[in-house]
């Protein structure tokens, strides 16, 4: 397995948070308070997707936002602490829930341009579960208290975001109308002694949030936020698909029972669009795109 920092989701979220704060009036009116250190809690409701190597649109596919399906947009949230210093600087400390899934099928009508993609018919959905530390960093703050004006600052504040998560997800496919999950099948051959350079991966990674966010003072106490997180990925199995097809006579030296066969059902899933696309018996052909 080739491990590419590649493969990311994104979340929108609209955040609502309430302000714990204590000391001297400031800003805008004088029902606000002035501290150094101010706390939020809040919760969000938005949208997840992903960007793997299925699903996509016309053409060979890449990594960028044009091969971005969001007829497969899911529902995501979260809660969080935050704790910003002079509404300059903040932490937050996030935990997030949510789904994603992507499918070869949705290439149906371009099929005749996506290089074998769509004959592929590969499919997979995941639960994300993540904690997050993410860094909020609101320009214009920065900058007036750089300058140590007095200068009543705005309700609408953009910030930009960075940080580290951890976060589980398990690729699950279709098979014969029940889930099955699919890394314990290994797909790719990983961790078989025929393909020495494919390792198994593991269900719990690090990634990294980047984005950017508005946040607007309603009251005192209240705030919205609206923000964009793309999450940059070290794992290039997010969707269960990376590199190349295995051979299929290999699985039997590793599996046995519906263990096996499922195996073999799902590492392979080209002849269910078509019985006669030309494929390879000892494998080695293009699977997926470890860029």
């Amino acid at each position: 397995m080739k491990r590419l920092p590649l493969l990311l989701t994104f979340t929108v979220v609209f955040l609502l948070s309430i302000k714990k704060t204590y000391a001297q009036y400031y800003f805008y009116d004088n029902e606000s308070y002035d501290t150094p250190l101010m706390y939020e809690l809040g919760a969000s409701f938005g949208v997840m997707n992903c960007l793997t190597d299925i699903g996509g649109n016309k053409g060979l596919g890449g990594k960028y936002f044009k091969d971005l399906n969001i007829g497969t947009t899911q529902v995501n949230g979260s809660i969080y602490l935050s704790a910003t210093y002079k509404e300059a600087i903040g932490l937050r400390i996030e935990g997030s829930f949510g789904n994603v899934k992507a499918y070869d099928s949705v290439l149906a009508k371009v099929k005749s341009t996506t290089m074998g993609r769509y004959e592929r018919n590969l499919s997979f959905t995941s639960r994300i579960t993540e904690i997050s530390a993410i860094a909020e960093f609101y320009p214009v703050f920065l900058f007036i208290n750089w300058l140590a004006r007095d200068d009543y600052p705005p309700r609408v504040s953009p910030y930009l975001m960075a940080g580290i998560g951890y976060f589980a997800f398990n690729p699950q496919t279709i098979l014969n109308g029940k889930l099955v999950d699919l890394q314990p099948l290994r797909t790719e051959g990983q961790g078989f002694a025929e393909y020495p350079d494919r390792k198994p991966y593991k269900l719990q990674q690090i990634n990294f949030p980047v984005g950017v966010g508005f946040k607007y003072d309603v009251s005192p106490m209240l705030n919205l936020r609206a923000e964009f997180l793309y999450r940059i990925l070290t794992t290039d199995y997010l969707d269960d698909l990376s590199t190349k097809y295995v051979d299929p006579e290999i699985f039997a030296k590793y599996f046995t029972g519906t263990q096996l066969n499922n195996a073999i059902e799902l590492s392979d899933r080209r002849s269910r669009t078509n019985p006669m696309y030309p494929v390879n018996p000892d494998g080695g052909q293009i699977r997926g795109n470890p860029k």
